[in-house]
């Protein structure tokens, strides 16, 4: 099921461009949960032009969307799974509750998760209540 997404509305509220979404870009979500920040979502979806995916979708994407909170089960193992369907030069949007949250996701466990999968995380971006991380396979 798509929904049509208006792109014309100005720009977004939330700044989702600093991690890398941008126009045309094909977005997998994971994670997706009853408190995932919904303004942050429709943000990703007028920047990119188009709704999200859902963990159904079985193409090559650009970007993963991957919701992750402390309890989830193991992120390497869900990275690992994730970076499958992307495209060359596609990115993981890790997005972490932010500071205050029981459920909170230790800096040190998604440096860990990363060197795992060989990943690089760039610096965190405070995304209303949860944190953004772009993830990208290293050089």
């Amino acid at each position: 099921m798509t929904k049509d997404v208006d792109v014309d509305d100005g720009p977004p509220a939330v700044p989702v461009q600093r991690l890398g979404f941008a126009p045309g870009q094909i977005v997998v979500e994971y994670g997706f949960d009853d408190d995932v920040d919904e303004e942050l979502r429709r943000a990703v979806e007028a920047v990119v032009g188009s709704p999200l995916e859902d963990e159904d979708y079985d193409g090559i994407v650009d970007v993963v969307l991957l919701w992750w909170r402390d309890g989830d089960g193991d992120l390497a193992d869900e990275l690992v799974d994730t970076v499958t369907t992307l495209d060359d030069g596609g990115f993981v949007a890790l997005l972490t509750p932010g500071a205050g949250r029981d459920d909170r996701v230790e800096a040190h466990d998604v440096q860990e998760a990363c060197a795992t999968c060989s990943l690089t995380a760039s610096g965190g971006v405070a995304l209303g209540g949860w944190l953004g991380q772009r993830l990208v396979g290293r050089r």
